[in-house]
């Protein structure tokens, strides 16, 4: 069989924007709420406290993310709700009002797709909310509701709110906020299928599906990918998958996931002992024990080996997310960790994904700490910004670094090298976890590679060739540092 997905996704740089967080206009069309208690910006978030960003000040943003090398956006929900990360959905069809509402959001994708900068929405189609219209009705009516089979009721009466009494529902993840809907009801089935063609109509370029292994209808996510790319063949499907995704990943369902197997693996090699163990452990993704080289080798090799190629180009590349804590603090405050990961982030096979505030320095632990609102300039790092800038564009300048093949070269120690070939195009990536400087010795001559690395794009590096095996290559490379190279334009 074939499989296709989306070109452009194969050259994107994503930014995954939490919009609460994110950006606060003063926009003069934001009339609900204008003088809320929201919490202070620049204060530590809370569970269920708003800070107020808005869709406005996305678009007032659009002009630094271009800078940055942003060419598509992941937001997470932005449907009507009642929490402040809008997984609980009200309104399938209405925008949060205090995100702007619908107007706000074709303003949005109107000067985003002016920038050439793509935006995919957050679709939570497994649960719905209390709130939701038709499960408010079935509180109301009990079991005269028309809406009744539209989620899995085991009992009455219901008690979405008070948990002295059993719920007699099912909710996702036995929270009663969140009644789980009936997928076997043909019903529901097309309603969520309107939704999802509703807003492709309007102009998203793809879906982040939510927890969708926990739909477990035969055939659901396949007729939802028929019917998206029947209106958008171009639309991206990515699937919030935390492990092995074979199951989804067979071109007939999404053309990605959130690649938590990148980067498990990848946190535990670039940061290693540093990995603040209460920040991961329980999690669904596994950034421990530390990895030697040969051992992150290993596990990388692997992951390429799980899919078809066409489907790992269009991977959904992560260090961190607003499910996660962020990187800095997982890594115990080392910049060089993040500076690692983020070098092999950048040139991986896939689309990359930077969750806000990470490329200006911004810590976080678990959640609610880890979606803190983005920090007004005075308090960016500056030279995280500047490297995450210059990685971004050397992506962007290479194919090679977004759909070239992927052969290791090195993988020793605490030395790691690997090449992104493309045609005549090869780009050299080698990092050195260690904490004293690390060399590689490679045979160019058994590694294929037509052309000898000697213009060095990033990092610094010193390259020696034999004398009496002139194809010998002796590469040396301060510690915790990595550096990309090429051969020399001629």
């Amino acid at each position: 069989m074939q499989i296709y997905t989306p070109d452009w996704v194969k050259h994107a740089v994503f930014y995954q924007i939490f919009p609460d967080r994110f950006a606060k206009s003063h926009h003069p069309h934001k009339k609900l709420l204008k003088n809320a208690s929201w919490e202070a910006w620049d204060e530590l978030p809370t569970l269920q406290g708003y800070k107020g960003g808005d869709l406005w000040g996305v678009i007032e943003k659009l002009d630094y993310l271009k800078d940055l090398g942003i060419n598509a956006i992941y937001f997470t929900p932005i449907f009507q709700s009642a929490s402040n990360h809008r997984y609980h959905t009200h309104d399938y069809y209405q925008v949060d009002p205090m995100l702007g509402g619908n107007a706000a959001f074709r303003d949005l994708l109107e000067a985003a797709h002016e920038r050439d900068i793509r935006v995919v929405l957050d679709g939570v189609f497994n649960h719905a909310s209390r709130g939701f219209f038709f499960f408010h009705d079935v509180l109301e009516n009990g079991p005269h509701s028309p809406w009744v089979d539209w989620f899995k009721i085991h009992d009455w009466p219901v008690s979405p709110y008070n948990g002295e009494y059993p719920a007699n529902y099912e909710g996702w993840d036995n929270n009663r906020a969140l009644p789980v809907f009936n997928h076997d009801n043909p019903e529901v089935r097309e309603y969520i299928m309107e939704v999802a063609e509703y807003w492709i109509k309007f102009g998203i370029d793809g879906w982040r599906l939510d927890v969708p292994f926990e739909v477990k209808a035969p055939g659901f996510w396949q007729e939802f990918r028929d019917r998206v790319k029947a209106i958008n063949p171009e639309a991206y499907i990515v699937g919030e998958v935390w492990e092995d995704s074979r199951e989804w990943l067979d071109g007939t369902q999404f053309d990605g996931v959130m690649n938590y197997l990148f980067a498990a693996p990848t946190i535990a090699f670039a940061a290693g002992d540093r990995v603040v163990m209460e920040q991961v452990q329980g999690r669904a993704y596994h950034p421990y024990p530390p990895l030697f080289a040969k051992e992150y080798a290993e596990k990388i090799q692997e992951v390429l080996a799980l899919y078809p190629w066409e489907i790992q180009l269009t991977q959904l590349n992560l260090l961190a997310s607003h499910d996660t804590a962020r990187l800095l603090s997982i890594a115990g405050g080392d910049r060089a960790s993040v500076e690692l990961a983020t070098i092999l982030l950048m040139t991986y096979p896939g689309a990359p994904s930077i969750y806000y505030g990470d490329e200006v320095g911004l810590p976080g632990a678990l959640d609610p700490d880890s979606r803190r609102a983005f920090p007004m300039e005075d308090k960016w790092e500056q030279d995280v910004l500047s490297y995450h800038r210059y990685l971004i564009d050397l992506r962007n300048r290479y194919a090679a670094l977004r759909t070239g093949a992927y052969q290791v070269l090195f993988a020793e120690t605490t030395v790691y090298v690997f090449a992104r070939v493309l045609g005549g195009e090869e780009v050299i990536v080698a990092v050195n976890v260690g904490t004293a400087s690390g060399k590689a010795h490679i045979d160019w001559d058994e590694t294929g590679l037509r052309s000898r690395p000697s213009e060095i794009l990033y990092g610094s590096a010193e390259l020696e060739w034999g004398e009496e095996n002139p194809s010998q290559l002796s590469l040396t490379i301060p510690a915790r540092t990595g550096c990309i190279l090429t051969a020399a334009s001629s």
